[in-house]
């Protein structure tokens, strides 16, 4: 039987989701949340009514909830949002609502909302376009657009997405910065900020996160190691900092007004 891509993420991220409220298992997912929060800083007003498009356990929701009046976090996968839901309210959150729904065909009348984000998606997902699409028609006149995602420099060499889908197979295709423009600008929204940075981590605390199989595991660890040794470019950027195998991600934030 074909598993379409959307039943890929949503095992893949239902297997992961425990992970994720476990702060010592989840640090390179709340490592840089600070500094996507700083970045939306001047878009946060008190008045503002947010939607976070795929957005898992609803980090970022979580985070802004008290600059806001009002957000709503939606996800495909349902363990995500229990997560994220078991941890509002344990934090008192009550200005955030979680939804079971699909990010190409969000369940919205257009201009409902006066800030959309994403955050760790558009590489996710099989179709980035209608998801950008989607966030712009929901979105006021006005409302800033932001998208924080895993892209790819435009002079990587070898194929990282490769690796990418042998430790995660719901992995889609890391887009490069002026790619997501382009998206963004077809979605009738304008580009006004920018901000890149690259994070170099350790290989087995991420290979461990998403329960790779040893023996996949094992390929991607090797891959990474022929590279240092002189072997083909995997597109991962390895290093090895104190002995520890280590390879490098680019992260992208963009802020967009939709017309």
């Amino acid at each position: 039987m074909t598993v379409t891509h959307d039943e890929k993420v949503v095992r893949e991220f239902s297997k992961q989701a425990a992970g994720f409220a476990d702060p010592a298992r989840n640090a390179a997912f709340t490592r840089h949340l600070d500094r996507l929060v700083r970045f939306m800083e001047p878009e946060l007003d008190l008045e503002d009514i947010v939607l976070e498009v795929a957005a898992g356990t609803a980090l970022v929701s979580r985070a802004i909830a008290g600059r806001v009046r009002h957000v709503t976090a939606l996800d495909l996968t349902p363990p995500m949002l229990a997560e994220g839901k078991r941890d509002a309210d344990h934090a008192g959150l009550v200005n955030v609502t979680f939804t079971h729904g699909d990010a190409t065909a969000l369940p919205y009348l257009d201009r409902s909302f006066t800030l959309v984000v994403t955050r760790f998606s558009l590489h996710q997902v099989a179709d980035p376009e209608a998801v950008v699409r989607e966030m712009a028609r929901v979105s006021r006149p006005g409302a800033a657009l932001i998208i924080a995602d895993l892209i790819r420099p435009d002079d990587l060499k070898g194929d990282a997405d490769r690796i990418e889908r042998l430790r995660d197979p719901s992995h889609g295709t890391a887009l490069t910065e002026s790619r997501i423009a382009e998206i963004v600008t077809a979605s009738g929204a304008e580009v006004k900020r920018a901000e890149r940075f690259d994070y170099t981590r350790p290989l087995d605390p991420w290979l461990d996160f998403s329960q790779t199989p040893d023996d996949v595991a094992a390929q991607i660890r090797r891959e990474l190691e022929d590279e240092l040794a002189g072997g083909p470019a995997t597109g991962m950027r390895p290093s090895r900092p104190d002995g520890v195998l280590h390879f490098t991600h680019t992260y992208f934030f963009q802020q967009a007004i939709v017309g």
